[in-house]
């Protein structure tokens, strides 16, 4: 017999919860760019020259990735939630994937 911890629903809620902790740890840098802005624009000049390497465009890439999977998740909760029909639980989680997948699949054809 397969433990809970295997389920896809379970990695589902696990992926969801992952994706919001490392979104909420990435927002202070997020704001201390943006503070660059208004304190000292060459600084930020200096950053945006360097964000333009491709390990970061790759980490831009899996940040996108973050931020689709949390919203797919979080509509597949409201769905579930909200709505009087539902289609199964793993069809709504494998969508969510599949729409973050795509999501940033644009994302970094866009970037490259």
């Amino acid at each position: 017999m397969r433990g809970h911890r295997g389920h896809p629903l379970w990695l589902a809620y696990g992926l969801h919860r992952l994706s919001g902790l490392a979104l909420a740890l990435f927002l202070p840098a997020h704001f201390w760019v943006l503070s660059m802005a208004l304190s000292s624009p060459e600084r930020l000049d200096g950053f945006l020259h360097w964000a333009e390497a491709p390990l970061v465009k790759f980490a831009e890439f899996g940040l996108v990735f973050l931020l689709a999977v949390h919203a797919f998740g979080g509509l597949r909760l409201l769905a579930l939630e909200l709505l009087p029909w539902t289609p199964g639980q793993k069809t709504l989680a494998a969508g969510a994937v599949a729409g973050a997948v795509l999501v940033c699949g644009v994302f970094l054809l866009n970037a490259v």
